[in-house]
Formats: structure tokens, sequence, C-alpha cells
């Protein structure tokens, strides 16, 4: 295994993401373009709720969600992201399981890309369609989209730049020509009767979230405290422009039966508006779209579990990089999970998806709301204009609507959500007892923040603050208590 030392020589000479290719990422986090939203029309009765949904909750979610995102992640810009957050806020067992939700949640999400990239494809070339082409193709897509992951997240980060302008172009495209056919009195409609609100809040929900997935990349990032911020509100406007232009383009010209307009009917909008070429390009670029979706995720969550392993939540070997900077073990596994949940579809996930996600975003909001009161004075390069009481008004919209999303999930997702809240739980348990009795390698503290990397002497302060007050009376504290205090190392900065 790569020692500490070897693996800061490693970051160091690694190339940093910069603005474009951050922006790129968060893109991709988020969005990727406007495929998956077609059903935001079928679900929404018409096409007036579906645009009236991606002009009103990106100020309602996506907004907050990206300002609570930039003053965190640039308040601590390390590896790990929201679990760092958490584990500062209320201690390392909430980290852990924000953790455990989110990694779990991303591989199952990413396990739907490269099934999607194969259903794009099979309309043009059938054979996909059978298991005995259909199952090589999902193991080679995820090995080679693998390796690039593990080539560096700069490789991955300029890959995300030249898909996103792929992928976007051939909407410019058929907007530019759905110009003179449109109609804007097929923009309201809408049929109540037809609306299915559980779909409807799902899908611009599933659209519009994974803002904080960037920030387990924070300590890759050219001048976090600058860069963060501006990217964020760069992958705001390009999300949010991506759905609605072809949105209103496609129902705005052909007005056509709402009702089919489910997963995929882009590329028969592309057909009526432009042709058979157009419709190709858009098929062709769905399938891109779902390679940059799968990198953009796989990186998020490998470097996550990195991030927890250099706080000392996860034994030392997931904190190992490869030449290229890159955490080896934590991609493999990763790349299993994605493997072995390829099976599932869009649909049994999507509830499954949003019901944990919601869970880790409540938290996420309390964490920021707490570092508020708890830790006024800490360094925060990046600060949202709000004191206390801003903040908290800030962080309830999404709130409520977090609420909602989980309360409009079946009883289906409620057992499985339990199950793997379940299943972290005990994991937490047996790694406390694992590190307890030494039976594998944990990192004891954080790798060395690089110089460029501004942490404040007020974060430092609290680093240094919290662990006097873990080491200063362990002999006092019940046997339980010590076994938590090991995961402490979250905070120490050297």
């Amino acid at each position: 295994m790569t020692s500490n030392g070897e693996n800061i020589a490693v970051i160091k000479k690694t190339p940093k993401l910069t603005l474009l290719p951050l922006i790129a990422l968060i893109f991709y986090d988020v969005s990727g373009g406007p495929f998956g939203v077609e059903d935001s029309v079928k679900a929404g009765g018409g096409p007036l709720l579906s645009l009236l949904g991606f002009l009103i909750f990106p100020f309602i979610w996506s907004i907050p969600e990206a300002l609570v995102t930039a003053e965190l992640a640039t308040s601590f810009p390390e590896n790990g992201g929201y679990v760092l957050w958490i584990s500062t806020a209320f201690g390392p067992f909430w980290g852990f399981q924000e953790g455990f939700w989110k990694w779990f949640s991303g591989v199952m999400d990413n396990a739907l890309y490269p099934v999607l990239f194969l259903d794009y494809l099979k309309h043009s070339i059938p054979i996909f369609n059978r298991l005995v082409a259909r199952i090589p193709a999902l193991l080679g897509l995820t090995v080679s989209l693998t390796y690039l992951n593990y080539r560096g997240l700069h490789v991955v980060g300029f890959s995300a730049v030249a898909l996103a302008v792929f992928s976007l172009f051939p909407f410019v495209v058929m907007g530019v020509l759905s110009i003179p056919r449109i109609s804007p009195k097929h923009w309201l409609v809408v049929d109540f009767k037809k609306v299915d609100w559980r779909g409807y809040f799902n899908t611009m929900f599933w659209n519009l979230n994974y803002w904080d997935k960037a920030s387990t990349l924070a300590g890759e990032v050219e001048n976090p405290s600058k860069t963060f911020p501006m990217a964020l509100f760069g992958a705001v406007v390009l999300v949010v422009s991506s759905y609605l232009v072809p949105l209103l383009a496609g129902t705005g010209a052909l007005g056509a039966n709402y009702g089919a307009w489910s997963d995929g009917y882009f590329a028969e909008v592309g057909l009526l508006i432009g042709g058979s070429w157009l419709k190709w390009w858009i098929q062709v670029a769905a399938a891109m779209s779902n390679m940059g979706l799968f990198e953009a995720e796989m990186s998020g969550d490998a470097f996550q579990l990195l991030g927890m392993s250099e706080m000392g939540m996860l034994p030392a070997i997931f904190a190992s990089r490869s030449k290229h900077g890159t955490p080896t073990i934590s991609i493999l596994l990763s790349a299993t999970g994605v493997i072995f949940l390829s099976w599932m579809s869009f649909q049994e996930i999507l509830e499954f998806l949003n019901f944990l996600y919601s869970i880790g975003m409540l938290l996420e909001f309390a964490a920021f709301i707490k570092l508020r009161i708890k830790k006024p004075d800490l360094h925060r390069p990046y600060k949202v204009p709000f004191q206390t009481f801003g903040a908290i008004m800030l962080c309830v919209p999404p709130a409520l609507l977090l609420v909602l999303v989980m309360c409009l999930a079946s009883l289906r997702t409620f057992f499985a959500s339990g199950a793997v809240i379940i299943v972290g739980l005990l994991l937490y348990r047996i790694l406390v007892l694992v590190k307890d009795r030494n039976l594998m390698q944990f990192c004891s503290e954080q790798p060395a923040v690089e110089s460029h990397s501004v942490v404040s002497q007020q974060l430092q302060e609290v680093a240094d603050e919290a662990a006097i007050g873990l080491l200063s009376d362990l002999s006092a504290k019940t046997e339980e208590e010590s076994l938590e205090i090991r995961f402490e190392g979250v905070l120490k900065v050297d």
C-alpha cells in the first residue's frame, strides 16, 4: 500500500481541476442534458407543469443546495465533502452514515448509465436487445469507463467538457429549427386529471439534485475558494437552460399527444422537427451523455471513499492512490457495485435513490445551520450572504420539498431504505471493532493540505480544539465512547 508521504507526493504533481472541467463535472453530477426530463411532460398532464417546474424548482431547491454546497465545500476544501461537514457538526457516527447512504445511492444511480447507453443505441443497433450481446457490452462499457476514471480527474474533467458540448449541441440546433413552428399556446396545456404527482415530483427532484456531489472532489480543485462558487453558478445556468430549451422547442412546435412523452422521446421530437439525421444525432448524444454521467458519478463516489479513509472511517487501503493520483481500491469497489446492480431498471431505482438522498440532504442542511451557530468564526472563503436566521429560512423550502418527496414514496421504498440504514448502523460498529483491535490499518490523521489550499488559522484552531478535547480525558470515558473517539481523527489537521 502507498504510504501517506508517497500519496501526498502524487497529489502535488497531479493536475488539479480548473473552472471549466469542474462546471462540466457538476453538470454531469446533476444533469447530463435533457435526457429523462420527457417524463415530466407526461406526469404533469401536459407541458405547463413541466415548464413551470423547471423554472420554479431551481429557486426552491437547486440554488439553495448550490449555495450551501459552495459555503461548506470552500470551508472544508478536502476530499470527503459532506462526510466531513456532518462529522464536524454531529460527530463521526452521523458522518459515516451520511457517507454510506450517499455512496450506496451513488453506485445504484451509476449502474443505470451503461444500461441507458445501450437502450438508446438499440433503436439503431437491434442486436443490443439480445442478452448474448448486451451482457458483454455492459461489462465492456463499465470496465472501459472505469479505466478512464483511473487515469485521473483532469482526464475525466476535460472528457466531460467535450461530452457536454457534443450532447447539448443537437438541442441547440433543434431549438433553432423549431422557431418557425412554435405556437406559445401549446405551452399552456395541462390536464389535472392526468397528473401523476408522485411521478412528477420524483422526476423534477431527480433531474435537479446532486449539487453537493462535487464537494467530495474539493481536495482536487485548483483554488477551491474561488473556483467552486463560480463553477456552481455556471452549472446552475447550464442545467436549467439544457432542460428548458428542448422542452420549449419540442412542446411548442409539435403540440402532439403529451401522453407519448416518456424516456427517450426527444429522439422522436428530433425526427419530427429536423428529420432522421437529427434523431440519430440525439440518440448518439444521449448515449455519450450517459458516459459523462457515469464518469462524474464514479469520480464522486471513489473520492468520497478516499476522503472517508483519510478521516479514519475506512481502512487505509481505500486512501491508496495510483500513479495518476486516483483512489484505485475505491474505484474498483464502486465499479464492482455498478456491475452487480446494473440489472435494476430506472423506474425501480428512482424512488429509492430520491428517498436515501433526501435523508442525507436533511442532515446536510442541519449541519449547515449548526455550524453557523456552533462555529460562527469558522473561516468561510465563500459565505452565503445571510445571517443565522436568513440561513435557516434559506433551508426551509428545500427541506419541505425533501419531506414531500419522502412522503410520496411507496411502502416498498420505505422498507428497502430501512434495510440500507440498518446495514449502515451495523457496518459502523463493525469498523469500530476492527479498528480497536488493530485488525486492519487505518489512517491516524488526514494528509497535509497543500499550501495553495487556504485553510485559515480559525479552521486550524477548530481542529486543534477538537483534537485536545478528544485526547484529554480518554481514561475517564467508557469503552464504547473511546471506540467512537477513534474516528474523530476527521478534524485533525497537521
